[in-house]
């Protein structure tokens, strides 16, 4: 429970509201917003409002059955300056929004005087009927990398078993997970806040769901901040070789801090060659994560080359690997990477999402093959990005109820496109073309430093943001902020 207003998840899925039978097109979802949000302090942090808003399960049946999302929301601290509702869009997919506006902003001042920050846990996340499958099939998981023909058969015999299994457990949600439904309650949303027009920011796979709302809603945007992008208009090769290659640009900035900074418990080393006997070592399964003691396969050990890069966390990454070598395993020792199998009786699989949103479908292990070798060739070091690569095979066979296409944007308000040119999980090159997609209405505003989403990153990039959402006055065809050595 997280307010005393909110109902379980046992009653999520929920008898259909008023009739909406004569509402058709984007009437539907003002329709819908216009049931309203019923605010309560939350339980966890009563400074905290939240709430739910009931929204149809199919947005092409809006009489029919419906989820409870489940928001939060911090209100403006100064009333008197407040512009309106800034609804921002967890990554992930299976992030949950409602945590982020638990824990302290990571808004500026400005942002927080004027806006009413709201969040929520999207259809299918958390708090808003997770996606639910029972444990003892999640962890008949096979292990991620495929090795033959044999592997991939079974992957395809899993993955059948593991869908029944969870749209079982789930409900006839589970066939509605994909961004354009998300976009639809972002719409029903805006209007429950009271909003004639949308302000939003989005991190990571938060950006996919605004890139459908500005499609589809192309008339209802004010400003829309999309931070660290999804580019989809990627097949499945060039969405995992693009995905490769930055995991290794972000390995390369590491390896390059380390080579200058005297501070790295590995200065004076060769890095690379550590990180290949680790790697070795891992394949060989004679890893063993310190204090922890479980065996460490490669798949899980590359995750350090997304996680450890994100803020970055250049210093630490230092550490830990040298702690798998044998050396003193620091006081912050984070737990061993990677995906684990789960205890309880349930588990959660929000990749169903990606699922529903990408086509990762392939006809056989050759394909399979060949995407690993692409990937292999861009990434020396770092092999493949383990959290794309490892959740392809999951989505073999699922249906997909948002292929991959070019964006259309028909809207007069600019949106802010905003990236890293050193992000290990939203490679700089899809933001630039989620940009040029969009086109001319779109400006692309370029952190040259490292990490993955850039809203706070530092003054440069936070500040021409929030000018953007305040005063909608938008950067300079070519900004660029300058890098920042990171300081953790």
């Amino acid at each position: 429970m997280i307010a005393t207003a909110l109902v379980t998840v046992a009653t999520l899925l929920t008898a259909p509201g008023a009739a909406l039978a004569a509402i058709t097109g984007q009437d539907v979802t003002d329709e819908v917003g216009r049931r309203g949000i019923t605010w309560a302090p939350c339980e966890e942090e009563p400074s905290v409002e939240c709430g739910t808003l009931a929204v149809p399960i199919d947005w092409s049946r809006p009489n029919g059955r419906t989820v409870d999302l489940v928001l939060a929301r911090r209100k403006a601290t100064d009333p008197a300056a407040r512009i309106g509702s800034l609804l921002t869009n967890p990554g992930g997919p299976g992030n949950s929004g409602v945590n982020d506006i638990l824990r302290p902003s990571g808004f500026s001042e400005d942002v927080q005087r004027r806006f009413d920050i709201v969040s929520y846990d999207p259809r299918g996340v958390a708090r808003s009927g997770s996606v639910t499958c029972s444990a003892s099939v999640y962890n008949e998981m096979p292990y991620p990398v495929m090795t033959s023909q044999a592997d991939y058969d079974k992957w395809v015999a899993f993955d059948r078993k593991l869908r029944a299994d969870c749209r079982k457990r789930t409900g006839p949600l589970y066939d509605h997970l994909d961004s354009v439904n998300v976009a639809r309650d972002m719409d029903a949303i805006r209007a429950a806040l009271g909003e004639e027009k949308l302000t939003s920011y989005g991190v990571s796979y938060g950006t996919l769901a605004q890139q459908m709302y500005a499609e589809l809603f192309p008339n209802r945007v004010r400003a829309m901040v999309l931070d660290s992008n999804m580019d989809h208009s990627l097949d499945v090769k060039a969405f995992q070789v693009t995905e490769a290659a930055t995991v290794q640009d972000s390995f390369d900035e590491f390896v390059a801090w380390c080579e200058r900074d005297s501070e790295c418990v590995l200065h004076g080393r060769d890095v690379r060659a550590l990180w290949k006997s680790l790697l070795e070592k891992a394949d060989r399964g004679e890893l063993l994560w310190p204090g922890d003691g479980r065996p460490v396969p490669a798949h899980n050990l590359l995750w350090l080359g997304v996680i450890m890069n994100e803020a970055p966390s250049w210093r630490l990454e230092a550490k830990v690997l040298l702690a798998l070598d044998g050396g003193p395993v620091p006081d912050d020792m984070p737990g061993p990477p990677g995906n684990w199998q789960v205890g309880g009786e349930t588990a959660e699989l929000p990749t169903a999402i990606l699922c529903e949103d990408w086509n990762l479908g392939l006809r056989s292990y050759a394909q399979y093959a060949d995407v690993m070798r692409a990937s292999n060739a861009v990434a020396p070091d770092m092999r493949y990005n383990p959290m794309p690569m490892g959740d392809m095979p999951i989505c073999q066979g699922h249906p997909v109820n948002n292929p991959q296409h070019r964006l259309r944007y028909k809207g007069s308000a600019p949106l802010l496109v905003a990236t890293s040119k050193h992000d290990p999980d939203t490679p700089y090159e899809w933001s630039a073309n989620v940009a040029r997609q969009l086109g001319p209405k779109a400006r692309l505003l370029t952190y040259e430093g490292w990490g993955h989403g850039v809203y706070g990153m530092t003054e440069c990039t936070t500040r021409a943001m929030d000018d953007y959402l305040i005063s909608l006055t938008v950067p300079a065809r070519g900004t660029r902020c300058p890098a920042e050595e990171p300081q953790g």
